[in-house]
């Protein structure tokens, strides 16, 4: 092997010359600069930018919607705003369930009808509500359960999400409970998205709770020092601080999704704790090797922080490129996922480095009898490494077969919408729909209407009327041109209208509904038609999702590529990056069908599968996921690069890159997943898919692929993994933020001592 520098060749890690070129290292260096001479000022200017941050976002919950699903200028889209503007009555988001308080009556006895038609007239009087219609005013058998023990009164609350919002809280305490002869409870779209966003803030709440003690636990456990354990939970309080605010001012300009926030909490806690994990453990490792707390500062930044760096920038690419995407849900997403990573790192870089320089050598203060004490550090993961490395194609083979047969069930996925029964069993805008599909011969709530244009004659909208009514799955179809069931007319024509509605029997988010759109799309008409409602937002919605899907695919990819080759200098290492963080995601989404889809573990976890699963939301978990093991990749592969430029051995650098982060990149992985554990005992069954998923993620890439598939990659690609052609080795150089090299540290034998790979 070939010879290697001693530790005694080399600069002193103290020296007046080697701290001196690291304080002027370009723009690292001009931060270490800032952060070391003026620690208190830099602590101080943060600490007010954080009290700014509480006063700022501290309503952002209260201005989030839980919508954002309809794709803008779909034909959805523009039915719906065209009916809500001439026809609201056409699109109900209240909806009261009436029922007889005596529990002999039906809803036809007078005393029964008196009340509900007292009930209708003081809605209409309402000034947010628009288009009541009630089973007592039309007799509609639409709006009467079969049994005829309830009926219902629909209605429009006017406005957008929020103003509904408001309106419905005015509402429900003067409209639901007794009334006279009758009881209301209340649905409908509106009533579930207010309970929705109601629950997942309860939740989130909740979540927080349970994941800061726990996190602190596991802080101490890793650095055995209640010092240096808090520091990372700080930053990541800052974190979450800072974007809630950054939040609170984006809904000043556009729709932010309730969802957004259960993200920050956990990428603001997580990422926070990652990078800060990452930066104090090289500071002790400094600190350690002899250096005075200022220079190990410049070093760690110079070194860890260049990892941060990259790191940060490659997950808010990730995030940022459901920016792609059309509908706000996603994109709010993607605005909260930017701040927040941006935030965690500038906190890491900035508020962290300045805290170790004051804190000097007591960064090690409070030691408890809990941690890691003496031994040889990473000898565990060291001794794997090299197991893994001498049998590389059995456990590269075996590691990607097993994570495959993982993934399998996701080719069965079928995509959906959320509806109400992602609520808790006993929230009554769940009861409600619930009674709705199980009693009534068609939902309201999800019936179709179709936009009816171009002044038709009442022989076409008659024949088109027929002709819809005789698809499979449609209960009738009412329009200006009567009701029909079965193709034949049933009821005379009511006063000319410019819509057609279609009650059907399918679920609202099924197969059979879009299938249905698309059947009733297809039918002709010598006038122009265009479907809304529940099935035709969601049939939107996937096309809409599949046709962007390529282009964040795209985002993630190039960019992924071209920051890993900055970070290394490689051309085959980001190609292998961008593969093997995607097979880490593939027992993600094997669990989620396996689980949400198909309802296994179900009971256990509290939730009703509907068979389905939310369109979006496998774009969301993938683009976080693969953000988040990109950050171990990253930590991972730039140690090893780190390594390899000191003692020239690639299966060496390997060995070591391993042993120096397995210990680190596991504890990170074990807090973020603690985090989204927390995030998923949410009530609301997307939010537990997310966290859930995305903590399993998690654990398996940190603890499968990082730990066996990485180095047996690595081994069986050897010194080519690090090869690129002189043209881009020279821009790498120029534009990467290379470092340079570290000391060897005395808790490490060098290599000269003992050959890692245990070759001679």
């Amino acid at each position: 092997m070939t010879p290697q520098t001693s530790p005694t060749s080399q600069t002193s890690p103290s020296s007046p010359t080697s701290s001196s070129r690291q304080s002027a290292a370009g723009p690292r260096g001009r931060v270490a600069r800032a952060v070391t001479t003026r620690p208190r000022l830099l602590l101080l200017l943060i600490l007010l930018l954080t009290a700014g941050a509480v006063v700022v976002g501290g309503g952002v919950a209260e201005r989030m919607s839980s919508g954002g699903s309809q794709i803008p200028g779909s034909e959805s889209s523009y039915a719906t705003a065209e009916l809500e503007r001439r026809w609201p009555a056409s699109q109900p988001n209240l909806l009261l369930l009436v029922s007889p308080r005596d529990g002999t009556r039906d809803v036809d006895d007078p005393a029964v009808t008196s009340a509900a038609r007292d009930l209708a007239r003081q809605l209409v009087d309402e000034e947010a509500v628009l288009g009541v219609v009630s089973y007592w005013q039309t007799e509609d058998t639409a709006l009467r359960a079969r049994d005829g023990g309830e009926a219902l009164i629909t209605a429009r609350i006017k406005g957008d999400e929020d103003a509904v919002d408001d309106a419905l809280e005015a509402l429900e305490p003067r409209y639901r409970g007794a009334h006279g002869a009758v009881d209301v409870r209340l649905g409908g779209p509106a009533a579930v998205r207010h309970a929705s966003q109601e629950v997942i803030a309860d939740d989130l709440v909740r979540a927080e709770v349970i994941a800061l003690p726990v996190t602190l636990v596991l802080l101490v456990v890793v650095f055995g020092s209640a010092v240096a354990a808090a520091l990372p939970l700080l930053v990541g309080i800052v974190s979450v601080l800072g974007t809630n605010a950054v939040l609170r001012v984006i809904t000043e300009f556009t729709d932010v999704s309730v969802y957004a926030q259960n993200l920050t909490t956990a990428l603001g806690l997580g990422l926070a704790i990652d990078y800060a994990l990452f930066l104090v453990r090289r500071h002790r490792e400094e600190l350690a090797a002899g250096r005075d707390p200022r220079d190990a500062v410049a070093v760690t930044l110079r070194t860890a922080g260049r990892t941060v760096l990259y790191s940060a920038l490659t997950v808010a690419v990730c995030l940022a490129s459901m920016l792609v995407f059309e509908q706000y849900f996603l994109r709010s997403l993607a605005y909260a996922g930017i701040a927040v990573v941006l935030i965690s790192a500038a906190a890491s870089l900035v508020a962290l480095p300045a805290a170790l320089v004051l804190l000097g050598h007591r960064v090690n203060a409070l030691r408890l009898p809990v941690g890691r004490r003496g031994g040889n550090p990473g000898a565990g993961w060291a001794r794997l490494a090299r197991l893994v490395m001498r049998r590389a194609p059995l456990f590269a083979v075996g590691t990607v077969a097993v994570l495959l047969a993982l993934g399998l069930p996701f080719k069965d996925v079928r995509f959906g919408t959320a509806d109400d029964r992602q609520l808790p069993s006993s929230t009554e805008a769940r009861v409600v729909q619930e009674e709705l599909r199980n009693e009534f011969p068609g939902s309201p709530g999800s019936a179709l209407a179709v936009l009816v244009e171009g002044k038709p004659t009442a022989e076409a909208l008659a024949e088109y009327s027929g002709e819809v009514s005789r698809l499979a799955h449609v209960v009738q179809v009412a329009g200006p041109a009567g009701r029909f069931v079965d193709g034949k007319r049933v009821d005379d024509a009511p006063p000319a209208v410019g819509y057609v509605s279609v009650l059907h029997s399918a679920e609202s988010a099924s197969p059979q509904s879009v299938s249905l759109v698309k059947k009733i799309r297809s039918v002709p008409a010598s006038f122009e038609t265009s479907v809304t409602g529940p099935a035709a937002v969601l049939a939107d919605t996937q096309h809409g999702t599949a046709e962007r899907l390529p282009w964040a695919l795209a985002v993630i990819a190039v960019t992924t590529l071209i920051l890993v080759f900055l970070l290394t200098g490689s051309v085959l290492l980001p190609l292998l990056t961008v593969v093997v963080n995607g097979l880490s995601l593939t027992a993600m989404f094997g669990a989620v069908v396996w689980v949400f889809q198909d309802g296994h573990l179900s009971g256990a976890l509290g939730f009703t599968p509907t068979g389905d699963i939310e369109t979006a939301l496998p774009v969301l978990m993938f683009c976080v996921a693969f953000g988040l093991s990109m950050d171990y990749g990253v930590f991972l592969v730039s140690r090893i690069k780190e390594e390899c430029e000191i003692g020239g051995d690639h299966r060496d650098a390997v060995v070591l890159g391993i042993r120096r982060t397995g210990g680190l990149i596991t504890a990170a992985a074990l807090i973020l997943a603690v985090v989204m554990v927390a995030i998923g005992t949410s009530r609301v069954t997307n939010i537990k898919m997310l966290g859930l998923g995305v903590g399993l993620a998690v654990l398996m890439d940190a603890m499968v692929v990082r730990a066996l598939l990485v180095p047996a990659v690595l081994r069986l690609t050897g010194r080519a993994t690090w090869w690129a052609p002189a043209p881009l080795r020279r821009l790498q150089r120029r534009v990467g933020l290379e470092e340079e090299a570290r000391t060897t540290y005395p808790d490490i034998p060098t290599r000269t001592e003992r050959p890692v790979s245990g070759r001679t």
